[in-house]
């Protein structure tokens, strides 16, 4: 049940959108045993004045490609879940768009089924 927030430059198209959130959805089915169609993304695209960010902070050197996935999940993974989660995903993005692995952030958080309603206002703790 990750829910994700992707911050980019704007200018990507649809198909590529498209393309990052399959690539997303694989890694986090692959590595983060999250079952299929559990998919909840929102791309923000945001003009370059928006997108603030040191360009070498730990990193070999960010683009204007940067971009940031800000991986919110309802149950704890292991470090070598998360490594390895982060390692596909910025494999994937190279293969199949180019993007150079230095581009690619992820912050993951973690929190609990009673922190999530999904609809009709009933916490997912109190399902049966």
């Amino acid at each position: 049940m990750p829910f994700t927030r992707i911050i980019l430059r704007q200018d990507y198209s649809d198909a590529q959108i498209t393309q990052i959130s399959d690539i997303l959805q694989q890694s986090l089915e692959a590595e983060f045993a999250v079952p299929e169609g559990d998919r909840f993304q929102i791309f923000e695209a945001l003009p370059a004045g928006q997108r603030v960010f040191d360009r070498h902070y730990k990193s070999g050197g960010r683009s204007e490609n940067f971009m940031q996935f800000h991986i919110l999940a309802g149950k704890p993974r292991t470090h070598e879940q998360k490594q390895n989660l982060c390692r596909m995903l910025c494999e994937r993005l190279e293969d199949t768009l180019d993007i150079h692995p230095d581009d690619v952030m992820v912050i993951i958080q973690f929190n609990t089924a009673d922190d999530w309603s999904f609809s009709n206002g009933r916490m997912m703790s109190g399902e049966s």
